[in-house]
């Protein structure tokens, strides 16, 4: 005999509004590392990439946003940490 799981309903935190790519919406094909005021939009305070949940970034453009950041570390455009 099979048992229907049931589902724990899931607490109301507010609505959320959906986050959309800034990239995808301003049609943006290529990340420039060399736009380091945009990239860090998508860094803490200590210098840690954010994550694509926290910044709405597709995957396509998170891809370019990590690598974007760490070449405009390794030129010296952004810090690798704020310490």
């Amino acid at each position: 005999m099979a048992f229907a799981r049931r589902r724990r309903p899931r607490p109301l935190s507010g609505s959320r509004r959906r986050k959309y790519c800034f990239f995808c919406k301003e049609k943006v094909e290529q990340v420039d590392y060399k736009d380091f005021n945009t990239l860090r939009r998508y860094m803490s305070d200590r210098g840690k990439i954010r994550s694509r949940r926290t910044t709405g970034a597709c995957r396509r453009h998170q891809r370019q946003i990590a690598l974007a950041v760490k070449r405009a570390r390794e030129v010296a455009l952004l810090p690798y940490s704020s310490r």
